[in-house]
């Protein structure tokens, strides 16, 4: 996805002009009061204070080069006054730190909150004192949240095939976003994809013919995959209809369907088990991955993949289970946060709006 900063913005603050003027008669904002905006911005930024931030660089299939670097509060600003809104950026929000706060507001026990959907991200909360990085006044409450843009995590421990290696090396960002590109519904169909390419090519899967769709990158997505994989029909109907309507396969063999579902498994099994030991990594580093009577552990998650993929969300829980054992597992629960990081986005803003009185 490509394009200038101008258009990207424009495209928001119209969507914010529609959503003012449908507003009823029955919304009046007080004589001089501006509106105030929560703006979750789901991509790596400095920031430099609660309602400004410079990006650091596009993840998710995303180039517009000239916006590295930039305020994104003030590009978004610039444009809401384009649209003639009386109405600002009060708190710059990643996505998991939204989600984070809507948890927190409503479950106190809520530490930590993990985004699933077209990327991937992980926030949490820890000890001030324990963050190396941070040279300013510690904050009253001695925590902090630590944003940690897990999507760019690497290292050789990490199971990388052939088909992750050639899909990073053709991405718009290679060497980056390793661990998104295993996990993630941006990336998980086309892993399936390439694997289905290869067994075409290799051990003619779909009979002596390659079928020409099926080179063409990104042509299935992760929800393709899903429905694929989630297909419950004795036959596996559902497969060989999607496999028809996207790749143009006309007729298809129970084994073909069968084998194709067999790779859906195999590539979400993988990504659900590598977020599971994400989480892990986050409640070994919070000392939460011991017995300890009476402190429960909420992890907040939000996302389509973990929200619609069914089998992907059971694989990660009880993967997670499996990894701290049933006694600590008992004490840890996983949250759906249904559009958490725009909740917690608002009540970000609406907070900061509160303290200055």
């Amino acid at each position: 996805m490509s394009g200038g900063s101008d258009d990207l913005f424009d495209f928001i603050a119209a969507a914010l002009a529609n959503f003012v003027a449908s507003e009823g008669e029955d919304y009046h904002l007080s004589e001089g009061m501006q509106r105030q905006l929560g703006f979750t911005f789901s991509f790596p930024v400095k920031q430099t204070s609660i309602a400004s931030g410079t990006l650091i660089k596009w993840t998710k299939g995303f180039a517009i080069d000239e916006m590295v670097g930039m305020d994104v509060v003030e590009e978004l600003n610039k444009a809401i006054r384009r649209q003639g809104l009386d109405m600002k950026v009060t708190a710059l929000v990643n996505d998991t730190v939204g989600t984070l706060a809507a948890a927190k507001y409503v479950d106190n026990d809520a530490i930590a909150a993990v985004i699933l959907g077209t990327g991937t991200n992980a926030a949490y909360i820890d000890h001030a004192h324990k963050i190396p990085k941070w040279h300013g006044p510690l904050p009253k409450s001695g925590e902090m949240v630590i944003n940690m843009e897990w999507g760019n995590f690497r290292s050789s421990h990490l199971p990388l095939t052939e088909f992750d290696q050639a899909l990073d090396v053709e991405s718009l960002n290679p060497g980056e976003q390793i661990y998104e590109k295993l996990i993630s519904g941006m990336y998980m169909g086309e892993i399936v994809r390439r694997v289905l390419l290869k067994m075409a090519q290799e051990a003619y899967l779909f009979a002596d013919n390659v079928p020409p769709k099926l080179e063409t990158p990104d042509i299935l997505s992760t929800l393709h995959m899903l429905m694929m994989h989630q297909d419950t029909t004795p036959d596996l109907k559902t497969v060989g209809i999607k496999l028809k309507e996207i790749l143009g396969i006309e007729s298809t063999c129970y084994k073909t369907r069968k084998a194709v579902v067999d790779v859906c498994e195999v590539v979400a099994r993988r990504g659900a088990r590598l977020a599971a030991a994400g989480i892990y990594g986050i409640l070994k580093k919070l000392g939460r991955d011991t017995v300890c009577p009476e402190q429960r552990t909420v992890i907040a998650v939000d996302g389509g993949v973990y929200k619609y993929y069914k089998f992907f969300a059971q694989c990660m829980e009880s993967t997670l289970s499996d990894l701290l054992g049933e006694e600590v597992a008992s004490f840890v629960v996983i949250k759906q946060a249904n559009d958490g990081s725009g909740i917690g986005a608002a009540l970000l803003a609406a907070s900061y709006c509160q303290c200055l009185g």
